[in-house]
């Protein structure tokens, strides 16, 4: 189903609930959560290209829809370090695991613009289906999944020619979208009034489970065990926790305002989620599956992802033009930072240093710094 642009989105969700009752409020949900084109037409920042000298270390990427760009910000200090021109709308980013390349849905364009991260350059433009939303990369870095929401499908990317080598059916409105850490599965939130969770075996690219989740699943994101996956819904308040062994739910946790976005730490003891329409995180722990903390970020937040070390949340803030940098070890805003407009998908990746680059050894300096913290 295709979503409708609203223009300005709501501060709260109780004016987004009270238009035009329950329908009504089913569309505006999809046209903010699944976005369109309309918003694309706006200006964006000059790009800037750094050198490949100074491209290592690791990097959180943001897809700002609303600019048509991508933000690196330089998670050493906090600062942009690029802004990379896209396609139209871009929303779901995803970083390869060696950091060489990272892949950006841009629903406006039905397109995959593919970023060299050593020149902060598009290599490749890849037409997949209508509305691309979500990206995910398997662990082995041999293919990326995109859902497209329009199409009801997964297009599959072979990464080392950069096409589309399988286009798989899933449920309604397909939006997000997670690989196991076995590259085994690929679990898929259908976001349309199924309100399921499709499981995709990777080896012969098929469905091979549906499973009822909550009310408009949007994020999800796998345990570093590969044992739960955690799935946002959007449009009952609630997180859903399946359990990979059966492809059943376990838990359903309360959360903020519609939840959006979801993040698990590296050592699977926490998950992050973001609440859209209440501009905070909860924090789940994962032992107990119960929010221990929640998090005041940015005016509504949407993606997020943690760094490597675990040490920090990078959240986008729709409404604000910004990122919050949450720090793990005590759940506050450390820091903010200005991106382009609407940040919306953001990813964290890791690239190798190059030796004999001095602007790198301060960077990497100050980023070993802010880890110890």
């Amino acid at each position: 189903m295709l979503g409708i642009a609203v223009g300005t989105v709501p501060e709260s969700g109780g004016e987004w609930r009270s238009r035009g009752g329950v329908g009504s409020w089913r569309v505006l949900v999809r046209a903010w959560a699944v976005g369109l084109a309309v918003l694309a037409g706006l200006a964006g920042p000059i790009a800037v290209a750094t050198p490949a000298s100074v491209q290592s270390g690791t990097f959180a990427y943001v897809a700002n829809r609303g600019s048509n760009t991508v933000s690196v910000i330089a998670t050493g200090t906090n600062t942009v370090a690029a802004t990379i021109p896209v396609g139209t709308s871009p929303e779901g980013v995803a970083v390869t695991p060696d950091g060489s390349r990272v892949y950006v849905a841009n629903r406006g364009s039905n397109t995959v613009s593919v970023i060299a991260t050593a020149t902060n350059t598009v290599a490749a433009t890849i037409p997949v289906g209508n509305n691309p939303f979500g990206v995910a990369v398997t662990p082995n870095g041999s293919r990326v999944y995109v859902t497209n929401v329009a199409d009801d499908t997964v297009s599959v990317i072979a990464t080392a020619t950069n096409t589309v080598t399988a286009t798989i059916r899933v449920g309604e409105d397909p939006e997000g979208v997670a690989v196991t850490p076995d590259g085994s599965r690929v679990y898929v939130t259908n976001f349309g009034d199924d309100d399921t969770v499709s499981v995709i075996a990777t080896a012969t690219n098929t469905v091979t489970a549906t499973i009822p989740v909550g009310e408009d699943p949007e994020g999800v994101a796998v345990t570093p065990d590969g044992s739960r996956v955690y799935v946002t819904n959007f449009g009952d308040d609630t997180v859903s926790v399946i359990a990979t062994a059966t492809n059943t739910v376990t838990a359903t946790i309360p959360v903020g305002n519609n939840p959006f976005g979801v993040a698990v730490t590296p050592n699977g003891s926490f998950a992050y989620i973001t609440n859209a329409f209440s501009d905070s995180v909860s924090v789940i722990d994962t032992a107990t599956n119960t929010v221990i903390a929640t998090v005041p970020v940015g005016r509504n937040p949407s993606g997020a992802a943690v760094t490597p070390n675990g040490c920090f949340v990078y959240v986008g803030n729709f409404s604000s033009d910004s990122v919050s940098v949450i720090a793990t070890a005590t759940n506050t805003v450390t820091a903010t930072v200005p991106v382009g407009d609407e940040p919306f998908g953001v990813a964290i990746g890791k690239r190798r240093p190059h030796e004999a680059d001095p602007a790198h050894a301060d960077a990497k300096g100050e980023e070993e710094a802010r880890e110890v913290e």
